[in-house]
């Protein structure tokens, strides 16, 4: 159960990404992500402060720490630059679905069946609907065309589910070590921001939002992501995370002023059965 709550946490504050990221499209990619990475590190600041020890993992686990965080946006912000945004995040939204598919082979002792199957493609299914729904209710439409930026949206959904699993196979690390990763890819992300993107200047408003960006979506969902991943059921918790489309989708309607729609009504039915056939699956 607790660990359904740091999930439902985590998905909660990854609802907000992208009525935030709409609101900063002015600010260049991964400035923002970088700026966000580093504001998203403080919470673990105190911890490490007292101790730490909590800070000295692995070398290895901390490449798996960047792999997934850092990784996972750059390949993101090269898809959104080469392909439809709408269809980007559709396929970005794969990664619930790879974690129940990939969740045999990388973890353990789990054994996939043929209901966590079902789950998992009924909640993908609720999720494109949410999307391609939202979409076209917002008056865009999906360009049906083929784009290469594909190929890095669907790296990045590989990278975010292989990270979650693989964070279960490394020697065991505080949570605060989240931190650290996200403190190195906050680094990285502004060094590919010197390299890759023009100076750019922000107002009091920009960090304002900066700061909601980082302490919530780009900080406090991954420590409760954390939490919830080394509490519980990976398949399980796949499946949840098919609400964070729903989500995102709609509350993206309601901050633009339009009216929730059939597709998402038709989304929400399909989301929340793929979240209880899962879940009562042994």
């Amino acid at each position: 159960m607790h660990a359904n709550l740091y999930a439902l946490g985590a998905i909660a504050l990854w609802a907000s990404l992208a009525s935030l990221g709409v609101a900063l499209t002015h600010v260049p990619p991964f400035l923002l992500t970088g700026i966000a990475l580093l504001i998203g590190s403080v919470p673990a600041w105190p911890f490490v402060l007292r101790d730490p020890a909590q800070w000295r993992i692995p070398v290895r686990t901390l490449a798996l720490g960047v792999y997934g965080l850092f990784a996972y946006h750059f390949l993101l912000f090269i898809a959104l630059r080469h392909a439809p945004p709408v269809e980007t995040n559709l396929v970005c939204y794969l990664w619930p679905l790879l974690i129940v598919l990939l969740s045999p082979w990388l973890l353990p002792g789990v054994v996939l069946r043929a209901p966590h199957l079902l789950a998992a493609l009924l909640g993908f299914a609720g999720a494109a609907i949410a999307i391609t729904g939202g979409a076209i209710a917002g008056g865009q439409a999906l360009s049906g065309t083929l784009a290469w930026g594909y190929l890095p949206a669907l790296a990045a959904a590989f990278i975010w589910a292989s990270y979650s699993l693989l964070t279960r196979r490394v020697a065991a690390f505080p949570t605060t070590a989240i931190g650290l990763f996200a403190l190195v890819s906050g680094l990285l992300s502004l060094l590919c921001h010197a390299l890759l993107e023009p100076a750019a200047a922000l107002q009091p408003r920009d960090w304002a939002l900066l700061a909601l960006l980082g302490l919530g979506p780009l900080g406090g969902a991954f420590f409760m992501w954390d939490r919830a991943l080394k509490l519980g059921d990976a398949r399980h918790i796949g499946i949840l995370s098919y609400i964070t489309p729903l989500a995102s989708t709609a509350l993206l309607l309601l901050v633009s002023g339009r009216p929730l729609n059939a597709s998402i009504a038709l989304a929400t039915l399909m989301i929340i059965s793929a979240a209880v056939i899962g879940m009562r699956a042994r």
